[in-house]
């Protein structure tokens, strides 16, 4: 998995004002926290973060002012329009320890026939891994998969060293029945109903 070092500063300023003036030089307020230490506030380089979150569950060792921090990123804020980052949570992991993260679910293959819809009832899977080997996606087969069918957490191939942090009963996809669509000549007899209001 992807190992990526970044220069982080230590924050003293705090509240909205502070956050949009970090923000406004390009970098990101954060929160550093785990095994038991007090929480580290920091600011990160904006773009350099931003290029590192594209890859799930990127291992990030911070340089905070010449102290190493091998971190994950654990809870992400973006501005819901433009989508910028706003804030970062960064749990503190050791090499060879156990973390629970949840990875994405990519899907390969078509449906079987009868044009039934494939429903993700979970985008991401929780697993625990050690903390420097933590896969960045996991991949199903939903090839010849018929109306009705499910997949389950516990069908689901896991990499070497990787477990389920979740039921293996647990229902990851399904394929549905399409929905009838109602027919057009309802909504006009509702529409026709509402006329002599409107007059």
């Amino acid at each position: 998995m992807a190992d990526v070092k970044i220069a982080a500063q230590s924050r003293t300023e705090f509240g909205k004002g502070a956050s949009r003036r970090i923000r406004g030089a390009g970098k990101v307020p954060a929160v550093i926290y785990g095994h038991g230490a007090e929480p580290v506030h920091v600011t990160l380089p904006g773009h350099e973060l931003m290029m590192a979150l594209k890859t799930p569950n990127v291992l990030i060792t911070l340089d905070i002012e010449g102290r190493e921090e091998l971190v994950i990123p654990k809870a992400v804020q973006r501005e819901a329009i433009r989508g910028f980052l706003v804030h970062l949570d960064l749990l503190i992991v050791k090499r060879g320890e156990k973390v629970t993260v949840e990875i994405p679910i990519v899907t390969e293959g078509e449906v079987g026939p009868g044009g039934g819809l494939l429903e993700h009832v979970l985008s991401a899977l929780p697993v625990e891994a050690e903390a420097t080997h933590i896969p960045e996606s996991v991949t199903v087969s939903v090839d010849g998969l018929e109306v009705g069918s499910s997949i389950l957490a516990k069908d689901i191939a896991l990499p070497s060293g990787t477990t389920l942090a979740i039921d293996g009963e647990d229902v990851v996809i399904q394929v549905l029945q399409p929905q009838a669509e109602e027919p057009a000549a309802e909504g006009a007899g509702e529409e026709g109903a509402e006329e002599p209001a409107t007059a």
